[in-house]
């Protein structure tokens, strides 16, 4: 099934109406949808490079607004989706976003609308722990978009053959950031305290 899927998602990048298409699976795989929108936001940015700013835009305010579909979900509709999360692959990761959300919030979010992890696993996580709305809507904004744009900017840059490698550099990117984020929060704890 997840292989239909995603065959059907490169079919759309094709298609006339691709940048509605683009929106609604970027909406979508913030809050539900197991595809992400890199798949089909790269062969559109490599058919038409002139317009790869415009569909990185589509696709980041889509996925903020999706990610608020999440939030609202998390927040209060939770009790109706648990049995089926905690059943589910998700359920480990979306345990840890949930203890990260209480301690680093805002910096959470940031870094996690970079990363390969599912998006709607941190944004259903942010409304189940109640995170302020300002620091999600940013942090989404800052997150997706920087990812996003780079998708967009490596196909401008490097054609077909960014386009091939596409999934293996937005991953290790995202992991490397992650890791980052990790390394420069136990740092600050380190020696931010009495050691």
């Amino acid at each position: 099934m997840f292989q239909r899927l995603y065959d059907r998602v490169l079919k759309w990048s094709a298609h006339p109406k691709a940048p509605a298409f683009l929106c609604g699976l970027s909406f979508a795989e913030s809050s539900f949808f197991p595809i992400p929108p890199d798949v089909m936001l790269a062969p559109m940015c490599l058919a038409q490079p002139r317009k790869s700013w415009r569909f990185a835009t589509l696709c980041s305010v889509s996925s903020v607004l999706g990610g608020l579909l999440g939030y609202v979900i998390g927040r209060w509709a939770f009790t109706w989706i648990e049995p089926w999360l905690m059943s589910s692959a998700y359920a480990v990761v979306f345990n840890s976003a949930v203890d990260a959300f209480e301690r680093y919030g805002f910096l959470y979010i940031l870094v996690a609308g970079f990363t390969p992890i599912p998006y709607k696993v941190f944004t259903i996580s942010a409304g189940v722990v109640g995170m302020p709305m300002i620091p999600f809507l940013l942090g989404s904004a800052i997150g997706r978009a920087a990812r996003f744009f780079l998708v967009a900017g490596l196909i401008r840059a490097m054609g077909e053959r960014a386009a091939m490698r596409l999934r293996v550099w937005v991953d290790a990117a995202g992991w490397v950031v992650l890791a980052i984020a990790i390394v420069g929060g136990a740092a600050w704890w380190y020696f931010g305290s009495d050691h």
